[in-house]
């Protein structure tokens, strides 16, 4: 008598439950579409406008964060060194190269949702173009180890892995239609543990 309608039932919940877990797990697969891709970083240009994908949108509202306007600046995020490795607070890395134009930009570290890193005993967990020393041609030069570097430091958690989020702000870079050449640091192992 019951076994119709518990059939009918249990049914239903795998329906319903496998589709809320498919949808959960493609939400979480991806930001969205449309994303530019330089070395180790990626960036949405298109996020935070009206012509953001389905994904873009809902990845916007789950995290509550403001996002830029078109004109205004582009987050690139790094979760992978040069050689496609995950990056890892076991491990030290150095982050050098040339900038992108722009007029400001942070870098700072995350874990694996974006959200910053909560400063710790006075640890650099984010520096900014004005107050990072230049190397000499200019470009960045910033190890990035869990123990205390000499020069430019960002700290990340021991033992945790990370993600690099550098925000270019009022950039050409955010507008540009691929006629400017655009490079970003590199992410470069130093070596892990006590190596």
């Amino acid at each position: 008598m019951f076994r119709v309608p518990f059939l009918v039932g249990i049914a239903l919940l795998i329906a319903f439950g496998g589709g809320i877990a498919a949808t959960l797990a493609a939400l979480e697969a991806t930001s969205g579409f449309g994303s530019i891709r330089i070395g180790s970083w990626d960036a949405f240009p298109e996020a935070q406008t009206i012509e953001a994908d389905p994904y873009a949108k809902s990845h916007r509202a789950d995290a509550g964060k403001l996002l830029y306007g078109t004109a205004e600046g582009l987050a690139f995020t790094a979760s992978v060194d040069s050689d496609g490795q995950r990056l890892s607070g076991e491990c030290r890395y150095r982050l050098a190269g040339a900038v992108p134009p722009a007029r400001f930009w942070t870098i700072y570290t995350a874990d694996q949702q974006g959200n910053a890193l909560a400063e710790d005993a006075g640890r650099p967990f984010a520096l900014n173009s004005r107050t990072l020393l230049r190397s000499a041609d200019g470009g960045i030069d910033i190890t990035i180890a869990a123990d205390a570097q000499t020069y430019n430091w960002l700290s990340v958690p021991q033992g945790q892995t990370f993600r690099l989020v550098m925000t270019l702000l009022d950039t050409p870079v955010a507008g540009s239609s691929g006629l400017i050449d655009i490079s970003m640091p590199q992410i470069r192992k130093l070596g892990c543990g006590n190596a």
